[in-house]
């Protein structure tokens, strides 16, 4: 029961905003997010924490607030996103960088581009998709309920994206990936937060943690380019800007991992200290906080 009102929940959001006139549905989600800093829930807390790793110190309230703002503004988004025409898409995202990962598309060669959780990454994928027109693949976590999965999944098809699931797919998501990549496609992965904290260790802003080794592996077995992207919120667009390619070095392929995976770390250390409230990271991430109960 618990789930199915889970799922219930999420048709309610994603039909009752897009009713909403923007303005609205924009007042509304920054109410929202107010009242959850001064609540200072669990995520709350573990955002200050994260932030305090980024800005060197405790971050002051609206540093918090604003954070929270730009999460509430991307899931705003998500839920209006299917409906934004293309017209809409062009004035509500900014794209910057991006020209030799589209000329690699078009010439038939895949590429990959790397980001954090960031601004609105939905939103940049729709973007490449329906604007630029080159084809993406990104994968997608199999969230529970099975049935606001499913919803997810419906969405981001609907964005021009080609998912692969991270588990319970048909195909290795590895092997899927790297076809899409053979196939010319652009493949975006959001590579900072290690869910299975099986990843490679890296340093950011100064403390262990473990990133995704799949950007860098995927690059390396496949010869193909890997790129950065930062995205964060201006008031009234999105900007996404990409870096890159990245070096994958030489050599043995546990050293190229290692070397790799910490320069894509640097690159989303920049993008984030430059704009720290647009990182939507409410969840343990560094090593230190996983030895310490929740």
């Amino acid at each position: 029961m618990p789930e199915r009102l889970t799922e219930l929940a999420y048709l309610a959001a994603w039909r009752g905003v897009r009713l909403l006139p923007e303005s609205a549905a924009y007042a509304l989600s920054r109410r929202f997010a107010d009242r959850a800093a001064r609540r200072n829930g669990r995520g709350v807390q573990q955002l200050r924490r994260n932030l305090a790793r980024v800005v060197g110190g405790e971050p002051d309230e609206a540093l918090v607030r604003d954070a929270m703002r730009s999460y509430a503004r991307y899931w705003i988004e998500a839920f209006r996103l299917p409906s934004m025409d293309d017209a809409h898409l062009r004035r509500r995202f900014e794209m910057i960088g991006f020209e030799p990962v589209s000329a690699r598309a078009k010439r038939g060669l895949g590429s990959i581009v790397a980001l954090p959780h960031c601004g609105n990454w939905d939103l940049a994928g729709a973007w490449v998709s329906r604007v630029s027109g080159d084809p993406v693949t990104t994968v997608a976590e199999r969230l529970k309920p099975e049935g606001v999965y499913r919803r997810f999944l419906a969405y981001r098809e609907s964005l021009g994206l080609r998912i692969v699931p991270t588990s319970g797919g048909d195909r290795n998501p590895q092997a899927a990936l790297s076809e899409a990549l053979n196939a010319g496609h652009v493949v975006a992965l959001v590579a900072d937060r290690d869910l299975a904290r099986s990843g490679t260790e890296v340093k950011f802003f100064g403390e262990a943690t473990t990133f995704p080794s799949g950007p860098a592996l995927l690059a390396i077995r496949n010869r193909v380019e890997l790129f950065t992207a930062a995205i964060h919120y201006e008031p009234d667009r999105a900007v996404c800007r990409i870096s890159g390619p990245v070096d994958t070095g030489a050599g043995p392929l546990r050293e190229r991992l290692a070397s790799t995976t910490q320069r894509v770390a640097d690159a989303f250390e920049e993008g984030i200290r430059a704009h720290p409230a647009d990182w939507h990271m409410l969840q343990r991430f560094w090593t230190a906080d996983f030895a310490v109960r929740p």
